[in-house]
């Protein structure tokens, strides 16, 4: 079985891990040392962050 290509770029995937405290274990050991509930924390913060760029566009700079 291959590997699916993420969804979210490296930056803010980087960006995330720091926001939420684990980008130290990710500059250690690559995202395969981050545990399920860190992983599952990114998903949800970066679900947030859509949700509020769709229901704010003027915030993102779109029209």
């Amino acid at each position: 079985m291959g590997r699916r290509r993420s969804a979210m770029s490296e930056s803010f995937k980087l960006e995330l891990a720091k926001e939420l405290g684990f980008y130290d274990v990710v500059q250690r050991e690559g995202w395969g040392g981050i545990t399920t509930r860190d992983a599952g924390n990114m998903v949800r913060r970066a679900i947030e962050i859509a949700e509020q760029a769709l229901s704010h566009p003027s915030r993102t700079g779109r029209a």
